[in-house]
């Protein structure tokens, strides 16, 4: 490694500090970087591209003075476009296609000074909770290397977790940063739509679903990395209103007295594991402790409804970009380019009507006017992050025999039949059975946090939820950082 010794000392902005003060340079933390990347990655697979010379190049001309100027950075590989450098979005099919620009958030990440050392790991065009591609293999958590750091920014995640970065990137159209917080001891989160920009490439990421921002060791690196990207660009479709002022002057004010609803129960009528309830129930003492009202409660929201809206979603989502493969490929795609999960989401996708899908987004609207009445009671809503622990690599993808059946409707071009079996239905309740919790944030814009308050018996993280009104990620950062002082979570680090 490079021989910075006191690297795991610091959050972003406190290796920033030694930056400015002169007391280690840019360049210091890039090489300390880079030695972790060839040190670490190696058991985890979170780093699946390497950038050492553009950040070296960086770090010499003197990296801009702005929150986090000269700390190493690493971008999940999906959306996050960097000129020259490939961007897979972990599929074989993009494996060698190279955008000529960056994308908005990008140049904004470079602005506060992040050098950006390498990529992470996803699962192939961000779908799964998981990070297993198959073009680069399992990713694994840092925590217990036999199990998932969850998805789809779980390379971003086992990266932060294993100590390569003290932050990186990550997207969440269906908790694809609050699920890898929870399985990686993070602090995750998702803020409202609108609030980070998504051009010049895209106006809106799956129907608005998708927000990017980080991953992170502590509550004000998030809060000072959103300072430093909130705001629309050009051609936004979303204009919020700006923050009262800068999120990381949240971190340090007193959330005050809040009426938090809680629960434990699965939106889509499964079991939730026992360690991921007793995670809600230690949280809602926590906050109780603090002088905080807290309350079983739930929302008026059709889980089931919902979760099977967010399944057409994406299948129509990936039937679009199965068929703008073509344009950017700049031949026909051939059948291994894709994987057999994106290959099927695509078929469904081709035989949702465009009334299927309509009604699958009003839904959406559905749900966050009902947000809107629970909001009318309640400043928070707490829950857990996942149904579920980290399970192991592999538990969660299709068995030998539901990949072989798959594989013929696929053959045969069936998506009708596909969808007539009530697939879509059964991938609603099933596929989110691990994550139900997680998209209704999407589904509505909402601001929602991933908080690592809780370890299970045998030493896996287990995160909880808290949601907050639209617009409002300032009371979820107050009450983050409160949590935080509280239970403090920064120096609690991974063996492996």
């Amino acid at each position: 490694m490079g021989g910075f010794v006191e690297y795991d000392r610091y959050d972003g902005l406190g290796l920033a500090g030694l930056v400015q003060s002169g007391q280690v340079s840019a360049l210091d933390l890039v090489e300390e970087a880079i030695g972790r990347v060839e040190e670490r990655n190696p058991r985890v697979n979170a780093v699946i591209g390497r950038m050492y010379e553009q950040a070296r190049a960086a770090a010499l001309d003197g990296a801009p003075a702005g929150p986090f100027q000269g700390v190493p950075f690493l971008l999940k590989d999906l959306l996050a476009a960097c000129a020259g450098v490939p961007l897979t979005s972990g599929s074989r099919a993009l494996s060698d296609f190279v955008p000529t620009h960056d994308s908005e958030l990008v140049r904004r990440y470079k602005r506060a000074g992040l050098l950006i050392v390498g990529k992470t790991s996803l699962p192939e065009f961000g779908l799964l909770g998981y990070t297993e591609p198959e073009l680069f293999g399992p990713c694994r958590n840092p925590w217990n290397l036999d199990h998932t750091p969850g998805g789809s920014s779980g390379g971003s995640a086992a990266a932060v977790a294993a100590g390569i970065v003290p932050l990186a990137s990550g997207g969440d159209g269906g908790g694809s940063i609050r699920i890898p917080a929870s399985c990686c001891g993070l602090f995750g989160l998702k803020p409202t739509r609108g609030r980070n920009p998504t051009g010049p490439d895209y106006g809106q990421v799956w129907q608005g679903a998708v927000v990017e921002h980080v991953l992170t060791r502590s509550v004000r690196d998030s809060a000072a990395a959103l300072d430093a990207t909130q705001g629309d660009d050009r051609g936004a479709p979303y204009l919020i209103a700006p923050p009262e002022r800068p999120y990381l002057e949240e971190v340090q004010r007193a959330p005050g007295r809040l009426r938090v609803g809680f629960s434990t129960e699965s939106p889509v009528g499964r079991d939730v594991h026992p360690e991921c309830v007793e995670a809600v129930r230690k949280a809602a003492a926590l906050l109780e402790r603090l002088g905080h009202h807290v309350e079983p409660a739930k929302p008026a929201v059709d889980g089931p409804a919902l979760g099977v809206s967010y399944i057409v979603m994406n299948c129509g989502e990936v039937a679009a970009d199965v068929a703008h493969l073509r344009k950017t490929l700049g031949r026909r795609r051939a059948r291994r380019d894709i994987e057999l999960i994106s290959r099927t989401l695509a078929l469904l996708g081709r035989a949702i009507s465009a009334g299927e899908f309509v009604g699958a987004l009003r839904e959406w609207d559905r749900a966050g006017r009902a947000m809107a009445v629970f909001f009318d009671t309640y400043d928070l809503y707490l829950t857990p992050t996942l149904a579920v622990p980290p399970v192991r690599i592999g538990q969660l993808k299709p068995k030998p025999l539901e990949r072989a059946a798959v594989a013929v409707f696929n053959a045969l071009e069936a998506g009708g039949l596909l969808k007539a079996a009530g697939v879509v239905e059964k991938m609603g309740v099933d596929n989110l059975a691990a994550t139900p919790f997680t998209t209704l944030a999407n589904a509505t814009g909402l601001p929602a946090a991933s908080l690592p308050l809780h370890w299970t018996a045998d030493g896996l993280p287990c995160g909880v939820q808290l949601m907050a009104p639209f617009g409002d990620e300032a009371r979820l950062f107050r009450v983050a950082a409160q949590l935080e002082q509280a239970e403090p979570w920064f120096d609690r680090r991974p063996a492996s």
